[in-house]
C-alpha cells in the first residue's frame, strides 16, 4: 500500500458529481499505418494489455479510510477487468470534427468510478470528414484521475501505451505485476493514529525551510526587485462561479515554428509566454463580444512542476503554481506580449524566492478530515458565487514527443488535452505539443461558455495578429531603374545585325 499525498487526496476531497477531477487526452490515430492497414478493436484490447507493466496507475486503486480521518491509499486492485476500461464506440456520419468535440464533452463530463482503478480509454471510430485527416482515422479518448498523475506523469504513463515504429514489438521488460488483498478497517485506522501523531512535526518542518524564502522575498520586495501585484485577486468573469456538470471542448493547433517566431520579436519571451498572450487574446474577443471584458488583466494559474529526475515514475502530483497577468485589458497583439512576459518572469521570481517545492508541501498542513469536509462545504453552500477568484483560469503546457508516435501500429497525427473544472474556476486551457505542431485544448462549463466555436476563433484571431504583428515579411529585392534585359537584347540584335 502507498499513500496519497495530501496535494493528491485534495483531488478526491474535491470530486462532485458537478466536479469530476480527471484529465486526460484526445490522440486521432491513422490506422493505414498498422500491420495490415487497419486496426481492430480487439488488436487495441490486447496491445493495452500488454503493456500494462509500463505504468503503475493502470492496475491500482483508491482505498479511503472511514470518515476520511487520514489520506487514502493505493493498492494494487485484486478485481481489475481491462474491459471495464478500455471501450468502443463510433461518430454517426459525417463524422466531422465538431462530432467529436461533442462527443469528448460528454465523455469528460462523466464522473469516474473511484472502486476501480482511476483510468478509462475510449476508442471513437467514425473520424471520417475532418479537415486535414485521412478518412477512416480513430481517437482515443483517455480520462486519468488527477489524484493519479499530473500532467508530467501523465506523459510517463502515455509513454506506456505508444511506440516509435508502428511494429507492434511487445515490451522487453516482464510483467511482475501481483494483486493485494483489500486492507482491513481497523489496520486503517491505526494507521491514521499514528500518522496524526506525527502530523506536528510536519507542520514544523514544512514552517521551518519556507522562512528563510519568505524573508528573501520580503528583502527583494523591499528592494523593488519583485512586485507583489500578482497577489491582487483577479476580476469576477462568467468563468469563476459555480460550475454545472456539462461541459464543452474543442483544441486549436498551432504550427510551434510560427510560436517561436512570434517569441523572439519580444526579447526573453517564452513560447509560454506567446501561448499566454494568445489565451489572452482568446478572452479578450470572447468576452468582449459579450460586453463583459474587465477594465483589470484577467489572471491565469500556470502549473509548475516540482518532479525531479528520479520522481518521473512516481504516482500522484508533484506540483506548485504561479499567478501571471494575461493582458487582456490591451488590444495590441505585442504589447499584450510584452506585459505578459514582464507578469510571467515577476511570478517567477517570486515562486523561486519561497521555492515551489516548499510551496507544494504546504497542502500537506491541513488535516485530512477537515480538507475533505472544508471541499464538500465550498461547493455545496456555492462559496465560489461570494468572493473574488484568485485566477480566472488556468493555463497548463505539457511537452509532447517531437518524434511521430504509434499506438496499436497507427500513427499519431493529432494530440490535445482535457482538464478538470472546479467551483470558481470553470475554464482551463491545456497545452500540448507533438511534432512540428503545438495546440491550445481548452475545456469549460457548458453553461459558461455554449458557444466554443466563438472563443476557438478568438484564439485564432489572437495568434493571427500576434503572427502580422511580430513576423515581417521579407520584402523583395529591389528593382533597378536601368534593368539589365533589355540592354542584352539590344547586344544581341546589335551582334546579329553585324
Amino acid at each position: 500500500m502507498q499513500q496519497l499525498s495530501a496535494q493528491d487526496a485534495s483531488f478526491v476531497y474535491f470530486e462532485t458529481p458537478h466536479t469530476p477531477m480527471h484529465i486526460g487526452s484526445v490522440g486521432i490515430y491513422d490506422p493505414s499505418t498498422a500491420p495490415g492497414g487497419f486496426v481492430r478493436f480487439k488488436d487495441i484490447l490486447g496491445f493495452i494489455e500488454s503493456r500494462l507493466g509500463g505504468a503503475r496507475s493502470f492496475r491500482q486503486r483508491l482505498v479511503r479510510v472511514p470518515f476520511d480521518l487520514d489520506h487514502p491509499y493505493w493498492i494494487e486492485n485484486p478485481e481489475f477487468d481491462i474491459e471495464f476500461h478500455v471501450r468502443h464506440i463510433a461518430l454517426p456520419r459525417p463524422g466531422d470534427w465538431r462530432q467529436l468535440c461533442i462527443q469528448v464533452s460528454r465523455l469528460h463530463a462523466r464522473p469516474m468510478d473511484l472502486t476501480k482503478p482511476l483510468w478509462e480509454f475510449t476508442v471513437v471510430e467514425g473520424l471520417d470528414n475532418v479537415e486535414g485527416l485521412p478518412p477512416g482515422c480513430f481517437a482515443l479518448v483517455s480520462k486519468v484521475h488527477h489524484a493519479a498523475i499530473d500532467g508530467m506523469s501523465g506523459v510517463e504513463m502515455s509513454a506506456a501505451v505508444h511506440d516509435l515504429d508502428a511494429s507492434m514489438a511487445p515490451p522487453a521488460a516482464g510483467d511482475a505485476w501481483q494483486p493485494e488483498h483489500m486492507p482491513k478497517v481497523a489496520d486503517l485506522l491505526a494507521r491514521s493514529y499514528f500518522n496524526s501523531l506525527v502530523q506536528p512535526m510536519r507542520v514544523m518542518e514544512t514552517i521551518g525551510r519556507s522562512l528563510p524564502g519568505i524573508a528573501r522575498l520580503g528583502t527583494r520586495t523591499a528592494k523593488g526587485d519583485i512586485s507583489i501585484r500578482s497577489a491582487r485577486p483577479a476580476p469576477k468573469t462568467r468563468f469563476n462561479g459555480k460550475v454545472s456538470g456539462h461541459r464543452v471542448w474543442d483544441a486549436v493547433p498551432f504550427k510551434l515554428a510560427d510560436i517561436r517566431a512570434i517569441k523572439d520579436a519580444v526579447p526573453g519571451a517564452t513560447v509560454n509566454d506567446v501561448v499566454l498572450s494568445i489565451v489572452g487574446g482568446g478572452l479578450r474577443a470572447y468576452l468582449l463580444a459579450k460586453n463583459e471584458l474587465p477594465k483589470e488583466t484577467m489572471t491565469a494559474m500556470a502549473p509548475i512542476s516540482v518532479r525531479e529526475e528520479g520522481e518521473k515514475a512516481a504516482l500522484g502530483n508533484l506540483v506548485s503554481a504561479m499567478v501571471v497577468g494575461l493582458g487582456t485589458q490591451i488590444e495590441d497583439a505585442l504589447e499584450r506580449l510584452r506585459f505578459v512576459h514582464a507578469e510571467a518572469v515577476n511570478s517567477k521570481a517570486m515562486t523561486n524566492a519561497v521555492g515551489a517545492k516548499t510551496l507544494a508541501d504546504y497542502s500537506q498542513l491541513m488535516p485530512s478530515a477537515l480538507a475533505g469536509l472544508a471541499a464538500r462545504l465550498y461547493t455545496r453552500v456555492g462559496a465560489a458565487n461570494a468572493h473574488s477568484p484568485a485566477f480566472n483560469c488556468v493555463v497548463t503546457n505539457v511537452p509532447g514527443s517531437r518524434v511521430p508516435m504509434y499506438f496499436a501500429g497507427a500513427k499519431m497525427v493529432g494530440m490535445y488535452s482535457t482538464g478538470p473544472l472546479f467551483d470558481g474556476m470553470g475554464l482551463i486551457n491545456a497545452v500540448y505539443s507533438y511534432g512540428d505542431t503545438i495546440a491550445i485544448s481548452f475545456t469549460c462549463d457548458r453553461a459558461m461558455m455554449p458557444d466554443p466555436d466563438a472563443y476557438a476563433a478568438g484564439l485564432r484571431a489572437a495568434f493571427d495578429a500576434m503572427k502580422a504583428a511580430a513576423v515581417k515579411p521579407t520584402p523583395a529585392p529591389p528593382v533597378e531603374e536601368n534593368d539589365n534585359r533589355p540592354a542584352e537584347k539590344a547586344r544581341v540584335r546589335s551582334k546579329g545585325a553585324a
